[in-house]
């Protein structure tokens, strides 16, 4: 099913998968989470009869990490833009570009639903919580990864102290709320939701080859620019900092929580 969604900023704007460079933040993503991702999903009781939904997709790499693990069920990654992603990947892959928040799957359709970096985003973002529970099936698992950012003034480098400012600023004004987060394990838990449990992964901005942030802040700039919220002079000292092997931040960390369905 294809659905076209009214125009927002995440499917038509600076942050959506059209925009210039989206790619290469949606590569850092994928080469700097993944692995952490991985790692709670190899913690899940996982079988390959299993149904699974991937929310805004992205790229797709869980996805099809899923549809590698699930060869008996069938994976359905739903994005808004689906233009970064093979729908021909695997057999047993289904891809639907849709607004998720408009979207309504059967209850009890699903063994797996993960999501990661999407609810931040969305305006109802507890009541889509409890949409996604609905789709669950009996002993099924819900899996959510959302970034929780750090205060940008205590950076202990003020040019950094000044994008992140910026870069928070500008989410929020789009409606993002990268705190919210920290309450999930409970939102889950009051959903009816058992064996909830989380984890934390740090990300990293600078230390040479591990940095993530890069990608992230020359996606945003044109924005930031445009608006006054930084300046050229700024983007040249992080570029600067970025070179120097002293330079290490931990602007966010990205939160995972995850339950299960009860089974009936």
């Amino acid at each position: 099913m294809t659905q076209h969604p009214a125009t927002t900023p995440y499917n038509s704007g600076m942050l959506s998968n059209g925009a210039h460079r989206e790619s290469d933040r949606l590569a850092s993503i994928q080469r700097n989470v993944d692995a952490f991702t991985t790692g709670i999903l190899d913690g899940l009781p996982l079988k390959t009869s299993w149904n699974c939904l991937e929310l805004g997709a992205g790229a797709g790499s869980i996805a099809y990490l899923l549809a590698e693990r699930c060869p008996d069920g069938r994976v359905v990654g739903v994005d808004l833009d689906t233009r970064h992603l093979e729908a021909g990947r695997a057999a047993n892959l289904e891809i639907e570009e849709a607004d998720i928040t408009h979207e309504d799957y059967a209850p009890g359709s699903f063994d797996l639903i993960h999501a990661r970096y999407v609810f931040c985003h969305l305006p109802e973002r507890d009541a889509m919580v409890a949409r996604v529970t609905r789709w669950l099936s009996p002993g099924g698992w819900l899996l959510i990864e959302e970034p929780f950012h750090l205060p940008a003034g205590s950076s202990p480098f003020p040019v950094v102290q000044r994008i992140l400012d910026a870069y928070q600023r500008m989410y929020h004004e789009h409606g993002a709320d990268l705190t919210w987060v920290r309450g999930l394990p409970a939102l889950l838990a009051r959903h009816s939701l058992t064996e909830v449990a989380f984890a934390g992964n740090p990300g990293c901005m600078g230390g040479l080859g591990k940095d993530r942030w890069l990608p992230l802040i020359t996606q945003a700039a044109p924005a930031l620019l445009a608006d006054d919220l930084i300046t050229e002079a700024d983007l040249a000292e992080f570029a600067t900092l970025l070179k120097d092997p002293a330079f290490i931040d931990i602007p966010q960390i990205t939160i995972s929580a995850w339950g299960r369905r009860p089974a009936e």
